[in-house]
């Protein structure tokens, strides 16, 4: 049955405008981005298959490269593109409501929650720095490397200079494992001193070093790591 010939209320648009954006199902959510659809199925059997495909879970959808979105019949690039662009502003959102966030950083399960939608299902490593006052208060992430499945590089002068411009007290570093295995490599462990010897002489503690895996993080300090403890 075509969208138009469901009753009002409950057509996803319709729906939307008069209940609001959370009554409707994730499915009725992408069928308003993906608009109509296609070749015998409305637009919510086209959102329902897409959906199927990531499993149901909105997460694998939002990681869902562009070429294989695109393959689903009914979307096409225009309609991949637009969905992906809505999962990308979700994130963001996400990102900026931790950052509006006043509370300090005071452990590492604070660290793994607000880097795990950023760093979840990344098929490459990246590394990450959170910058904080002298009290602990977050005040500006930005990445620093992205490398490959097995390793990123560690620019240790591009921190400290971050560091200083930010007039940041404290630095915390964190990077992704794609394995699933959250434990450092020596080369992390390495390039750990010499980031947090670099910053020491700048005035800047290295406060720790996480490593974040799908369902689990490795914490330098808490591990007593070097001389992050």
């Amino acid at each position: 049955m075509r969208i138009k010939d469901w009753v009002a209320n409950e057509r996803p648009r319709e729906k939307l405008l008069s209940r609001g954006a959370r009554a409707l199902s994730n499915a009725e959510l992408l069928a308003i981005l993906i608009g109509s659809g296609t070749g015998g199925k409305n637009v919510l059997e086209v959102a329902q298959e897409l959906l199927a495909r990531a499993e149901g879970r909105l997460v694998l959808l939002a990681a869902m490269p562009l070429e294989r979105m695109r393959s689903q019949k009914g979307l096409g690039s225009v309609r991949a593109v637009t969905i992906q662009a809505a999962m990308e502003l979700g994130r963001r959102a996400f990102e900026e409501m931790a950052l509006l966030d006043k509370r300090s950083i005071t452990s590492p399960e604070l660290v793994y929650r607000l880097m795990l939608p950023t760093l979840k299902n990344l098929d490459h490593e990246e590394c990450w720095a959170l910058f904080l006052n002298r009290a602990n208060y977050l005040i500006g992430k930005e990445m620093v490397s992205s490398g490959s499945l097995e390793s990123t590089p560690l620019d240790a002068q591009k921190i400290v200079r971050r560091g200083i411009e930010k007039q940041c007290r404290h630095i915390i570093l964190v990077h992704n494992h794609p394995s699933g295995q959250p434990r450092p490599g020596e080369a992390d462990i390495r390039q750990t001193e010499r980031l947090r010897k670099a910053l020491s002489l700048m005035g800047i503690s290295l406060m720790d070093h996480i490593v974040v895996a799908e369902d689990a993080f490795y914490s330098f300090a808490e591990e007593r790591v070097g001389r992050l403890r």
